[in-house]
Protein backbone atom coordinates (compact mmCIF):
# COMPACT_ATOMS: atom_id res chain seq x y z
CA UNK A 1 0.00 0.00 0.00
CA UNK A 2 2.68 2.49 1.28
CA UNK A 3 4.89 1.57 -2.07
CA UNK A 4 1.79 2.02 -3.76
CA UNK A 5 1.46 5.70 -2.77
CA UNK A 6 5.01 6.31 -3.19
CA UNK A 7 4.90 5.01 -6.38
CA UNK A 8 1.76 6.84 -7.65
CA UNK A 9 3.78 10.29 -6.07
CA UNK A 10 6.94 9.32 -7.84
CA UNK A 11 4.74 9.18 -11.55
CA UNK A 12 2.79 12.56 -10.85
CA UNK A 13 6.13 14.47 -10.18
CA UNK A 14 7.93 12.98 -13.09
CA UNK A 15 4.65 13.84 -15.19
CA UNK A 16 3.81 17.31 -13.93
CA UNK A 17 7.73 18.27 -14.22
CA UNK A 18 7.72 17.00 -17.81
CA UNK A 19 4.89 18.93 -18.58
CA UNK A 20 5.55 22.02 -17.19
CA UNK A 21 9.75 22.15 -18.35
CA UNK A 22 9.08 20.55 -21.77
CA UNK A 23 5.98 20.30 -23.11
CA UNK A 24 4.25 23.40 -22.02
CA UNK A 25 7.06 24.98 -24.38
CA UNK A 26 5.61 22.49 -27.66
CA UNK A 27 3.22 24.42 -29.60
CA UNK A 28 3.41 23.03 -33.58
CA UNK A 29 1.40 25.70 -35.59
CA UNK A 30 -0.79 26.52 -32.77
CA UNK A 31 -2.29 23.09 -33.42
CA UNK A 32 -0.70 20.61 -31.36
CA UNK A 33 -0.56 20.76 -27.82
CA UNK A 34 0.50 17.54 -26.00
CA UNK A 35 -0.76 16.95 -22.38
CA UNK A 36 0.84 14.10 -20.74
CA UNK A 37 0.21 14.58 -17.09
CA UNK A 38 -3.33 13.26 -17.89
CA UNK A 39 -1.55 10.04 -17.82
CA UNK A 40 -1.47 9.99 -14.17
CA UNK A 41 -5.33 10.39 -14.17
CA UNK A 42 -5.70 7.45 -16.37
CA UNK A 43 -3.29 4.89 -14.54
CA UNK A 44 -4.96 5.57 -11.16
CA UNK A 45 -6.20 2.21 -10.18
CA UNK A 46 -10.18 1.18 -11.28
CA UNK A 47 -11.08 1.12 -7.67
CA UNK A 48 -10.07 4.38 -6.53
CA UNK A 49 -13.45 5.78 -5.44
CA UNK A 50 -14.99 8.60 -7.77
CA UNK A 51 -14.95 11.16 -4.68
CA UNK A 52 -11.07 10.33 -4.46
CA UNK A 53 -10.48 10.33 -7.90
CA UNK A 54 -12.37 13.80 -8.70
CA UNK A 55 -10.18 15.10 -5.96
CA UNK A 56 -6.82 14.19 -7.12
CA UNK A 57 -7.68 15.13 -10.52
CA UNK A 58 -8.94 18.66 -9.36
CA UNK A 59 -5.17 19.49 -7.61
CA UNK A 60 -3.63 18.00 -10.38
CA UNK A 61 -4.60 19.90 -12.92
CA UNK A 62 -4.43 23.04 -10.45
CA UNK A 63 -0.92 22.47 -10.05
CA UNK A 64 -0.96 22.47 -14.23
CA UNK A 65 -2.59 25.57 -14.07
CA UNK A 66 -0.55 26.94 -11.89
CA UNK A 67 2.34 26.61 -13.57
CA UNK A 68 0.60 27.18 -16.39
CA UNK A 69 -1.26 30.19 -15.70
CA UNK A 70 -4.32 29.14 -17.29
CA UNK A 71 -6.98 29.73 -14.72
CA UNK A 72 -8.32 27.02 -13.52
CA UNK A 73 -8.92 25.18 -16.89
CA UNK A 74 -6.68 22.37 -16.74
CA UNK A 75 -8.29 21.61 -13.05
CA UNK A 76 -11.54 21.98 -14.83
CA UNK A 77 -11.05 19.52 -17.59
CA UNK A 78 -9.39 17.01 -15.24
CA UNK A 79 -12.48 17.02 -12.87
CA UNK A 80 -14.76 16.42 -16.40
CA UNK A 81 -12.32 13.18 -17.35
CA UNK A 82 -12.43 11.96 -13.90
CA UNK A 83 -16.11 12.37 -14.00
CA UNK A 84 -16.86 10.87 -17.24
CA UNK A 85 -14.00 7.82 -16.14
CA UNK A 86 -15.82 5.39 -14.26
CA UNK A 87 -18.73 5.64 -16.65
CA UNK A 88 -16.08 4.78 -19.73
CA UNK A 89 -14.85 2.11 -17.54
CA UNK A 90 -18.45 0.24 -16.83
CA UNK A 91 -18.60 0.61 -21.32
CA UNK A 92 -15.75 -0.93 -21.63
CA UNK A 93 -15.55 -3.38 -18.94
CA UNK A 94 -14.56 -7.47 -19.40
CA UNK A 95 -16.98 -9.91 -19.30
CA UNK A 96 -15.08 -10.93 -15.80
CA UNK A 97 -14.70 -7.51 -14.57
CA UNK A 98 -11.72 -5.96 -13.00
CA UNK A 99 -9.62 -7.65 -10.92
CA UNK A 100 -9.36 -6.00 -7.34
CA UNK A 101 -5.78 -4.33 -7.58
CA UNK A 102 -6.29 -3.38 -11.58
CA UNK A 103 -4.28 -0.30 -12.96
CA UNK A 104 -6.01 0.79 -16.10
CA UNK A 105 -2.64 0.29 -18.52
CA UNK A 106 -1.33 -1.94 -21.65
CA UNK A 107 0.45 -4.27 -19.26
CA UNK A 108 -2.62 -5.11 -17.24
CA UNK A 109 -5.31 -5.36 -20.20
CA UNK A 110 -4.94 -5.04 -23.34
CA UNK A 111 -3.77 -2.87 -26.37
CA UNK A 112 -6.74 -2.40 -27.62
CA UNK A 113 -8.42 -1.75 -24.82
CA UNK A 114 -6.27 0.72 -23.32
CA UNK A 115 -6.21 2.63 -27.10
CA UNK A 116 -10.32 3.24 -27.04
CA UNK A 117 -10.07 4.02 -22.52
CA UNK A 118 -7.02 6.47 -22.97
CA UNK A 119 -8.35 7.72 -26.45
CA UNK A 120 -12.06 8.63 -24.99
CA UNK A 121 -10.93 9.57 -21.64
CA UNK A 122 -8.04 12.01 -23.41
CA UNK A 123 -10.39 13.23 -26.16
CA UNK A 124 -13.76 14.34 -23.48
CA UNK A 125 -10.26 16.05 -21.33
CA UNK A 126 -9.18 18.11 -24.57
CA UNK A 127 -12.96 18.88 -25.65
CA UNK A 128 -13.09 20.43 -21.88
CA UNK A 129 -9.87 21.92 -22.04
CA UNK A 130 -9.75 23.81 -25.42
CA UNK A 131 -13.66 24.75 -25.53
CA UNK A 132 -13.44 25.99 -22.27
CA UNK A 133 -10.02 28.22 -23.26
CA UNK A 134 -11.55 29.94 -25.83
CA UNK A 135 -15.86 29.81 -24.83
CA UNK A 136 -16.89 31.31 -27.86
CA UNK A 137 -18.64 29.32 -31.04
CA UNK A 138 -17.71 31.44 -33.60
CA UNK A 139 -13.77 28.85 -33.59
CA UNK A 140 -15.98 25.94 -33.54
CA UNK A 141 -14.19 24.09 -36.11
CA UNK A 142 -10.76 25.20 -35.56
CA UNK A 143 -11.49 24.64 -32.12
CA UNK A 144 -12.23 20.90 -32.96
CA UNK A 145 -9.28 20.74 -35.51
CA UNK A 146 -6.85 21.81 -32.12
CA UNK A 147 -8.95 19.08 -30.09
CA UNK A 148 -8.02 16.08 -32.33
CA UNK A 149 -4.73 16.93 -33.26
CA UNK A 150 -3.61 17.73 -29.75
CA UNK A 151 -5.68 14.45 -28.28
CA UNK A 152 -3.62 12.41 -31.12
CA UNK A 153 -0.85 13.67 -29.84
CA UNK A 154 -0.92 13.24 -26.74
CA UNK A 155 -2.38 9.78 -27.43
CA UNK A 156 0.52 8.82 -28.97
CA UNK A 157 2.95 10.10 -26.79
CA UNK A 158 0.57 8.24 -23.52
CA UNK A 159 0.80 4.81 -25.71
CA UNK A 160 4.72 5.27 -26.02
CA UNK A 161 5.28 5.57 -22.33
CA UNK A 162 2.88 2.58 -21.85
CA UNK A 163 5.91 0.98 -23.79
CA UNK A 164 8.60 2.54 -22.48
CA UNK A 165 7.98 2.28 -18.72
CA UNK A 166 6.79 -1.93 -19.12
CA UNK A 167 9.89 -4.35 -18.84
CA UNK A 168 10.06 -7.61 -19.01
CA UNK A 169 6.62 -7.83 -18.37
CA UNK A 170 6.70 -5.62 -14.81
CA UNK A 171 6.11 -1.81 -14.32
CA UNK A 172 9.67 0.00 -13.57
Amino acid sequence: MLTDIVKLGIRFIVLVLLQIVVLNNIQLSGFINPYLYVLFILMLPVKVPRLLLMVIAFFSGLVIDIFSNTMGMHAAACVFMAFCRPAVLRFIAPREGYEAEATPSVKDMSFNWFLVYAGVLILLHHLMLFYTEVFRFSELFSTLLRVVFSAVATLALVIMCQFLFIKSGKER
